[in-house]
């Protein structure tokens, strides 16, 4: 077992099931992993082996068939319980050591799954940047300089950096979706009640829901089929349902003048050819009239819903308003102020909001809208803690008040190289069916096409993956297939990354004075591409380069910040010519 193993669900347990694993090797790699990351602000509480160390023994007397998640390691957001670690919403002195675990957590663990620990969070998982907490801000590994999204932001980036196989958030107003979209993941908010909420510390009781991050659509099924259940303690539970979606090729999109992309061209681009991208695979788009859920996700901030968060911690902010991240403790204290009289009158809104949009369910699947309609950077969250959180809630806000499921899923990237995510939305109860259609398109498959490379997706390498080099072997196994060697564009520099080993080139786009690198193009399946991704670390990243033909795929960029002070090799025009002649 190395430090590079794939920890995607499906690959773990084919391990498993093989004999070639075994759960106590695997949270020895996973330890040394988190070591090697040095990302302290994703974990709040880390467990410790002697904490691990019934749960590896309960797993030594099981047998991996019987179990769905055996050996499963994940993250639980710390604002949900696990017995005997504390769990403190982000803030140390609200602090309690629950005795029992939340059912959600429990049912996990029973299917075989390994808390490894708990993870960072906007306070009481009030925002939607990862930046509101008194520890440390997860670093988000793709984009460093930009937020890390939130408030699941340490459950995000745990699985983001390849600590965890998949993680537990919440999603009240997009604490799910946004950081999953920020770090390339599949985010799935359920219906809510379909996974209990006893155990979980509230933010808006009425709407609060557990989320999920995974890497793929497999994983998120298998784990909201382990997490889901009927809690009768719960008075927010309901009995599990599972309804089909319309048999049709059409979604929904919002009406381009519904659109905000908040100044940010980039993500408006990146949505454009998502579009064409689902064309491609079959979908008609169909544009809806989205002001009802736009006027609903004012709601949730404008209006009373701010004081059910006031409602839930009123007895400790009245005692303890200075250990309140300070914009947590503004918006939650403006929950003070709101009267019964604003709370029908919302209440009235709503429903008239949610009658409304019914009718733009007809005849579609489902809707599809960014995710997000902007990529906050740390130094823009500095200067305004408020206002650019109040814009990723855009196309977020209004999903539990209108009753919806939810999936985020990676859309590609800007054309400066940033994580774009699109979100599928449809009626309670259509979870497992949501997941299904993002994943595979309408029908059985692709409409309109026999297109061979549909499914795939071209990376480029420029390091130790190329045919015949060390790591080759990682890529043939995850069924790469090599379609040629390529050049950039002279618009690109090389240096020497001695650290981590294998040593290995890194790649940055330089304004002036570029050169041509000799790269090697694969194709890769896009089921595998997580598993590769989470080979793959800092300094590198994935993001469009451009090619001595003009053509754009994706390949692994270094930060240019580490470019400009690592050694430049680009006069070896390749690493090869660098491994040749050194």
């Amino acid at each position: 077992m190395t430090s590079t193993c794939s920890l995607d669900i499906g690959t773990l347990r084919k391990a498993y099931l093989c004999g070639a694993l075994n759960p106590r090797e695997l949270m020895r790699c996973i330890r040394t992993r988190i070591e090697d990351v040095a990302n302290p602000g994703i974990w709040i509480h880390q467990l410790s082996e002697a904490e691990l160390e019934p749960y590896l023994e309960k797993l030594e007397g099981s047998d991996p068939k019987d179990l769905p998640l055996y050996g499963i390691p994940f993250a639980i957001k710390d604002n949900i319980d696990l017995a005997g670690v504390p769990t403190t919403a982000a803030c140390p002195a609200y602090a309690y050591t629950p005795e029992e675990s939340a059912p959600v957590v429990e049912n996990l663990i029973q299917a075989g799954a390994i808390p490894v620990g708990k993870t960072n969070l906007d306070q009481f998982a009030t925002g939607l940047v990862g930046v509101r907490s008194p520890y440390p801000i997860p670093r988000n590994p793709i984009a460093p300089d930009r937020v890390p999204g939130g408030s699941s932001s340490g459950s995000a980036v745990s699985l983001s950096e390849g600590l965890v196989s998949f993680s537990l958030g919440t999603d009240t107003a997009g604490s799910g979706r946004v950081p999953a979209a920020f770090n390339k993941l599949w985010g799935l908010k359920p219906s809510c009640g379909r996974l209990s909420t006893n155990g979980v510390v509230p933010a808006c009781r009425t709407l609060d829901c557990v989320s999920i991050f995974a890497w793929n659509a497999a994983d998120c099924s298998s784990v909201l089929k382990a997490a889901e259940g009927y809690d009768v303690s719960d008075p927010y539970s309901r009995p599990l349902k599972s309804e089909s979606l319309p048999q049709t090729n059409k979604l929904g999109v919002p009406r381009p003048e519904q659109l905000m992309f908040f100044g940010d061209a980039g993500y408006e681009s990146a949505w454009l050819k998502r579009l064409e991208a689902l064309k491609a695979k079959g979908w008609e788009l169909v544009e809806v009239d989205f002001e009802p859920f736009l006027s609903a996700a004012r709601l949730l901030y404008e209006g009373p819903w701010v004081s059910e968060r006031y409602t839930a911690l009123e007895e400790f902010l009245k005692t303890n308003a200075d250990d309140f991240f300070p914009a947590t403790r503004t918006i939650i204290a403006g929950g003070a102020d709101h009267s019964a009289r604003d709370a029908f009158a919302a209440a009235y809104k709503l429903a008239a909001l949610k009658r409304e949009s019914e009718a733009r369910w007809e005849g579609v699947t489902a809707i599809v809208t960014p995710t997000a309609g902007g990529f906050p950077t740390l130094a823009e969250m500095d200067a305004d803690p408020i206002g650019p959180n109040s814009k990723l809630g855009y196309y977020t806000n209004f999903m539990n008040l209108f009753d919806l499921c939810a999936v985020a899923t990676p859309a590609g990237e800007s054309e400066s190289g940033l994580p774009f995510g699109i979100t599928w939305i449809a009626p309670r109860d259509r979870d497992a069916a949501l997941l299904k259609i993002a994943a595979e398109g309408p029908g059985d498959g692709p409409l309109g096409t026999t297109d061979p490379t549909i499914g795939t997706i071209s990376i480029l390498l420029f390091g130790a993956h190329m045919s015949g080099l060390p790591l080759n072997s990682q890529v043939i196994e995850l069924g790469g297939k090599l379609l040629g060697e390529v050049k950039t564009a002279a618009k690109y520099r090389m240096v020497y990354l001695p650290e981590p080993a294998p040593h290995r080139p890194g790649i940055y786009r330089v304004d002036s004075d570029g050169s041509t690198i000799a790269a090697e193009e694969w194709c890769f399946p896009k089921a595998s591409l997580g598993q590769f991704l989470a080979t793959i670390h800092q300094p590198l990243g994935l993001g469009e380069i451009e090619l001595e033909d003009g053509r754009k795929v994706h390949g692994f960029l270094c930060e240019a910040t580490v470019g400009q002070q690592a050694e430049d090799i680009s006069g070896y025009r390749s690493w090869r010519g660098f491994l040749q002649n050194r």
